[in-house]
């Protein structure tokens, strides 16, 4: 039987906030990008992230890096997006070993009206919070996220 002291001890209870938070804001956010333009959160991850890179395009090992996929979940989630038309898969000319996903007009279309309506729902959750808030927030995440 775990220590109570253990089970009780603040950063669990923070890990768990931070835990709920991002399940409850994904299942929010998600359900409203789904209903509004018919778009899976994660396909929004997966073609913003793809329209940020450089020509448009990752190798499956990067995205599956910054979308915390397996490289197999990342084939068969493209595998998916591309039966939509939202992204294509191009070979590397130097290696032949690695394929890229690149993001095709329609998955900019898509992610264009996908990303107003996404912000007009952030701005909607976050209605409450300072710009002061907003900015201790994204430098605290940062920190977090520089701990890998």
């Amino acid at each position: 039987m775990p220590s109570s002291d253990l089970i009780d001890h603040p950063l669990v209870a923070t890990y768990g906030r931070l835990v709920e938070t991002r399940s409850h804001l994904e299942r929010r956010l998600g359900a409203a990008m789904r209903t509004e333009v018919g778009l899976p959160h994660l396909w929004f991850e997966v073609l913003i992230r793809l329209a940020r890179s450089e020509r448009g395009q990752l190798t499956m090992s990067a995205l599956a890096d910054q979308i915390v996929l397996t490289t197999g979940g990342v084939t068969r989630l493209i595998d998916r997006i591309q039966t939509a038309g939202y992204v294509e898969r191009c070979p590397c000319v130097t290696d032949r070993r690695i394929a890229y996903a690149a993001i095709t007009d329609a998955g900019h279309d898509v992610l264009a009206r996908a990303a107003a309506g996404h912000v007009r729902n952030l701005l909607a959750t976050f209605a409450r919070f300072s710009e002061d808030d907003l900015a201790t927030l994204d430098h605290l995440l940062d920190r977090l996220r520089s701990t890998r």
